[in-house]
């Protein structure tokens, strides 16, 4: 039996068409009140949006839900974890300062923001979950307290995931610190010792310092690297690389596993809306945002989180990609755009598994509101 998706196009041409008044449909059609107990905690997971990038939610939409989440008589609260890399998300402290910056404070978004994992994360639960390659998983513990939870992800491109939507944004969004290492354990970056030109900037940008240079050329010591993949993202010659063949599959899976023990025990009470606007070749964790891939597109949601990445997947291939952008080929309509971005990674890995894993189905049938 195919899942429902609800989706509503960015097109507006009047007031009861914006964008404000789409979202607010979209929580209704889905039948997400149903989801919310009178009194519930309600988490509202969201990416702040590293400083320097500007493709996260706008802090207005989160407003709309968080008046809907009111609305059931349940008490929301917006919420991320901590980051693995360096950067303005490290700890709590630059984390909320970088999301309030970002516009997600009370007076905008009406609900407290509170880093799950908690100041230096640190503050985790073990779920158990009995899958190929965790018995149990590390969930940040407020995010696991919580009573029930709505998942709003930015869909867009990923460097090793190939994109990311619902998915990774449970998987990597709700772990900790540790609980994302466990995640990209499974790839080990490496340097490309004829492509090196020396310039330092992984050595730089290493949160601990597994990155060296040795002699004219960098190293990385794969005993103290953890793997976040930050000294991919910054070197100038893609020098840095990892075994796309081997690695990519089962860093999906590890991320698969992970989002299914982020929603394990709320079954019946979590709700997701995919936003497929600023669609870039990067995730928000980086501190730029890159120019879209496709035009915008609209917003979706879904209590199936498979049928919703796999509609957002879809939606996005059927756009022509646009010419002044990352795409290396894949610009006409019906191609894989995150294959055009990123050829040697399979996104739809992460749909395949979460199929198999019993997050939800691939089959959907979309409703236009």
């Amino acid at each position: 039996m195919a899942s429902k998706v609800y989706f509503a196009d960015i097109r507006a041409r009047n007031p009861q068409e914006n964008t404000i008044s789409k979202i607010q449909r979209l929580f209704d059609e889905a039948g997400f009140a149903e989801l919310l107990g009178e009194g519930d905690l309600t988490a509202i997971k969201i990416h702040f949006g590293e400083y320097g990038n500007d493709g996260y939610i706008n802090p207005v939409f989160v407003r709309q839900v968080v008046e809907k989440i009111r609305e059931t008589g349940a008490k929301p609260f917006v919420t991320d974890t901590n980051t693995l890399y360096s950067g303005s998300r490290h700890n709590a402290v630059d984390h909320l300062t970088t999301a309030i910056e970002h516009g997600f404070d009370y007076s905008v978004v009406r609900a407290p923001l509170i880093i799950s994992d908690g100041l230096r994360s640190q503050n985790s639960a073990d779920v158990e979950i009995g899958k190929k390659h965790f018995k149990s998983v590390k969930i940040g513990a407020d995010i696991a307290a919580a009573d029930s939870m709505v998942v709003m992800s930015h869909f867009k491109g990923h460097i090793v995931a190939g994109f990311g939507g619902a998915i990774k944004n449970l998987a990597m969004g709700c772990a900790p610190a540790i609980g994302k290492k466990e995640q990209h354990f499974r790839t080990s970056p490496h340097v490309n010792q004829d492509k090196c030109i020396g310039c330092e900037k992984c050595v730089e940008i290493c949160p601990v310092g597994a990155s060296s240079l040795l002699g004219e050329v960098s190293m990385i010591d794969p005993n103290i690297c953890i793997s976040c993949g930050q000294c991919m993202e910054v070197c100038p010659v893609g020098a840095i690389t990892i075994d796309w063949e081997h690695d990519i599959p089962e860093f999906l899976e590890s991320l698969t596993e992970y989002a299914y023990g982020a929603v394990k025990g709320k079954e019946g009470k979590v709700g997701y809306i995919n936003f497929l606007l600023k669609i870039t070749p990067d995730c928000d964790c980086v501190p730029w945002s890159d120019a879209p891939i496709v035009p915008d597109i609209g917003i979706l949601a879904s209590k199936d989180p498979v049928a919703l990445d796999q509609a957002s997947y879809d939606l996005v291939n059927r756009q022509k990609g646009l010419v002044n952008s990352s795409l290396q080929c894949n610009h006409e309509a019906g191609a894989d755009k995150f294959k055009g971005a990123w050829p040697m990674i399979d996104g739809t890995h992460q749909l395949k598994y979460g199929e198999k894993i019993g997050m939800g189905r691939r089959e959907y049938k979309l409703f236009e509101i």
